[in-house]
């Protein structure tokens, strides 16, 4: 079963894990779009959703959910996102689309984190792919040089500023054995926006893409 039907599945898995009028929050990237069009061909009615991208929100406007600003909601039920990677304890890596920031303040806003990715991207630890760090322009090499100290290869994401208008540096190279603490080092950088670790708020359930269907995993306690 190749990639792209294993993410067809997924979303439309997401699309029924959805309550009928809720008020949800949706992340960016191919396997959201695929949840996107399922949740269209769904016929579900809700009551709105908080996107995390201009992309997502075109989307979703496509299909007729309406699009709420984030200050005018105080929590989610439900933020339905993909992952660059996702390790044992539902820790993830995600910023490769860009718009990490958004994408962990709509998940800080949400009840329950719902990943949906296709088996690929389950690793036992952290760091195979590139970690984005959102940063504030002027302070970029600066963070570089941080970042150099901590073992990374830091590589700035050319031609790209995000829709909060800074830029991306792909930190190559790094070992994330606790995704935790990482977050944390990485976000007290001054000039940091935020990084790429989702551990703070790391998924509560996790529906994979397997060549044998979707699987359905809760986060271990």
């Amino acid at each position: 079963m190749d990639q792209n039907r294993l993410k067809q599945l997924v979303g439309e898995a997401a699309a029924r894990e959805v309550p009928e009028g809720a008020l949800i929050g949706v992340g960016t990237g191919s396997t959201v779009n695929c949840f996107i069009d399922a949740l269209a061909a769904s016929g579900k009615r809700l009551a709105g959703a908080v996107s995390s991208s201009e992309a997502t929100t075109a989307r979703l406007q496509a299909i007729g959910v309406p699009v709420v600003d984030a200050n005018a909601v105080s929590e989610l039920a439900l933020y339905i996102d993909g992952a660059d990677e996702i390790d044992p304890n539902f820790c993830m890596i995600k910023g490769g689309g860009g718009a990490l920031t958004r994408e962990k303040i709509v998940a800080a806003m949400s009840r329950q984190f719902l990943c949906i990715c296709d088996v690929t991207k389950r690793v036992d630890r952290l760091g195979r792919f590139p970690l984005p760090v959102e940063v504030i322009p002027m302070a970029r090499e600066f963070i570089a040089r941080q970042l150099r100290q901590m073992g990374g290869e830091p590589r700035l994401r050319s031609g790209f500023r995000t829709d909060n208008g800074n830029e991306i540096l792909d930190v190559h190279g790094l070992t994330i054995d606790d995704p935790l603490a990482w977050e944390t080092r990485l976000n007290n950088l001054p000039g940091v926006v935020t990084n790429g670790i989702f551990a703070q708020q790391a998924a509560h359930l996790l529906l994979l893409g397997t060549p044998e269907g979707v699987v359905r995993l809760e986060r271990p306690r």
